[in-house]
């Protein structure tokens, strides 16, 4: 019998789920009789491109206990890289590179999880394979992005974690502010150059501790400084404490992002024109035109792979996404991204799917 392997990488920014869908992978892989062999490739298809490979099914056939904490670590058990294959008709050489290793390892089946610019990888080669007559490889994408802007989906795995580490942080945000008498502001930076949902997930805890108002800037909104002043002051007219949550990238009604924009720098005591964070600017703006107690944090990383608050049901849909992917790519589907569709809120309940990645790769999903 001819050998019928597989190979999985992960690809882009760590997240608190990307090892559960990796743990579906392998499960899927292992219960699969299609499958001999499940490789991961180290560092995405960079790793993939140099060979330097190890054999899952070696570290985690008959071993539950590895893949269940396999499941509920954070960050990237395979390693990553931010890789973008090159246009094909430029230079097909990345991608004759990647059959031949298919080829070497008798690779049938190849899993790509990440966000965007992984799903761009998935449409490239399998466009390719398409074009080439290669029948034989399978190429399937499966979903990952805390930014939760791909299209296709429902939402993405791992968001759900940091939207709960988000919520949680505001709720013992409001408990912080309250204490002192003077006025005081709160801004909290969230990623998501390109979209708001992080940004929305602040909302969540709004009115769950305290009457702290909110005041919530998403990234799909044209930002302006002196009404964001202005809404500070109003708020703070009738109450003592005001927390802020802001979009990394909030930017004007021209694109500009905040921390480029002049009235934005002038705000530097020392004339530097360096560019910092949009929460700092918005703190040294509170503090040069209200003149109250104000501080700004950014979440920054930290928001990313919050293992200690992760949500159930983020990674048991993560893992079932990447055992979704599997059985997509065994019964003959290719370029596809395992999905979900949400069928009803109460009771909670999804439904598994594959999506042509032609309509995920390259675009965004914003909030409406």
């Amino acid at each position: 019998k001819m050998m019928k392997n597989a190979i999985v990488a992960q690809s882009g920014g760590p997240t608190t789920a990307i090892n559960a869908s990796l743990a579906g992978v392998i499960k899927g892989c292992l219960e699969s009789h299609e499958i001999d062999v499940l490789y991961g490739a180290l560092n995405g298809v960079e790793g993939l491109m140099d060979e330097r490979l190890v054999n899952l099914t070696d570290i985690f056939d008959h071993n539950e206990e590895n893949l269940n904490v396999l499941k509920l670590t954070p960050a990237m058990y395979l390693g990553s890289c931010r890789r973008k294959l090159k246009d094909v008709n430029q230079d097909s050489s990345e991608y004759d590179i990647i059959i031949n290793i298919f080829r070497k390892y008798h690779i049938h089946y190849f899993f790509y999880i990440g966000g965007n610019d992984s799903m761009d990888t998935v449409a490239k080669l399998s466009a390719y394979c398409k074009e080439k007559g290669v029948e034989d490889i399978k190429v399937i994408g499966g979903p990952k992005t805390i930014d939760n802007d791909l299209c296709g989906i429902d939402h993405c795995p791992g968001f759900g974690s940091a939207a709960k580490y988000i919520s949680t942080v505001f709720c013992e945000l409001e408990q912080e502010i309250t204490v002192y008498e003077p006025k005081n502001v709160i801004i909290v930076e969230m990623m998501g150059r390109h979209a708001g949902w992080l940004t929305a997930a602040a909302a969540l805890a709004e009115g769950k501790n305290g009457n702290v108002p909110y005041l919530v800037y998403l990234e799909e909104k044209p930002f302006s400084l002196d009404r964001f002043i202005d809404d500070v002051k109003e708020k703070l007219a009738s109450t003592n404490a005001v927390l802020v949550a802001v979009s990394e990238g909030v930017h004007d009604t021209e694109g500009r992002f905040l921390c480029e924009q002049e009235e934005s720098r002038e705000l530097d005591v020392f004339g530097h024109t360096k560019l910092s964070g949009t929460g700092k600017i918005l703190e040294e703006a509170v503090r040069a035109k209200i003149g109250c107690k104000v501080r700004s944090i950014e979440l920054n990383l930290l928001q990313r792979c919050a293992g200690h608050i992760l949500s159930k049901t983020d990674i048991e849909e993560s893992g079932n996404l990447g055992a979704n992917a599997v059985k997509l790519a065994v019964a003959g589907e290719s370029g596809l991204m395992s999905s979900l569709t949400r069928v009803s809120d109460a009771p909670y309940t999804v439904e598994y799917s594959g999506v042509d990645i032609r309509e995920v790769a390259n675009k965004e999903k914003k909030i409406p």
